[in-house]
């Protein structure tokens, strides 16, 4: 089964992937099936509203069940933010460093104790005939003081998920991440129900 991913981002598909392709899915992209998905404006208030605006539009244009992931770091000390507006917490074009170093500049007085934060990911999936599956998945962490790791990307080397104590997203391996982290648990959440409805529809 063919489902179009709408993100131009390598490292979430990527991610999605992994999680997809044990079920037999083949996560594929605009380019990959000879489109051009337009930007979508992320007017939601809510990752869930995104994801969805993401999903419907890319649904609309291929013609193939389509899933799309919104996701962003709340921080408690901030209020919440940077949320929905997370990747661009430091201007249209930040790059994932220009993200790290305003974060961390928010939070330079910020002791130890009150740096807890979470990871949210809302995943939407909509099929031509109108059908939709939503999913959610948080981890639950902290704010390092200074960058931690190579891999991942965004926030990951500052992102301490608490099942790893003294490691960022960014310093433990892919499999570790994805056990924990908010976007493998949306997407198992989002597999469970994926693997009901197809089961329903051959019947």
């Amino acid at each position: 089964m063919r489902f179009i991913v709408a993100t131009h981002n390598a490292h979430k598909l990527e991610e999605i992937r992994r999680i997809l392709e044990p079920l037999g899915i083949e996560a594929v992209t605009d380019t990959m099936c000879g489109i051009a998905l337009p930007e979508v404006e992320e007017t939601g208030t809510t990752f869930a509203e995104n994801a969805y605006l993401k999903a419907a539009d890319a649904c609309r244009y291929s013609g193939l069940p389509a899933i799309a992931d919104d996701s962003g770091l709340a921080v408690d000390a901030l209020g919440g933010a940077p949320g929905v507006y997370s990747a661009r917490y430091a201007g249209e074009n930040a790059t994932d460093r220009d993200l790290i170093e305003k974060l961390l500049r928010e939070m330079r007085d910020v002791p130890p104790d009150k740096r807890g934060a979470h990871f949210v990911s809302a995943v939407c999936c909509v099929f031509p005939d109108g059908d939709m599956l939503t999913a959610t998945g948080i981890c639950d962490g902290s704010i390092g003081f200074a960058p931690q790791g190579d891999s991942g990307f965004g926030y990951d080397p500052v992102f301490l998920p608490k099942e790893y104590p003294g490691e960022s997203y960014a310093t433990v391996s892919a499999a570790d991440k994805d056990a924990v982290s908010h976007r493998g648990r949306a997407l198992r959440n989002f597999s469970v129900q994926l693997q009901a409805y197809l089961k329903k529809h051959k019947a």
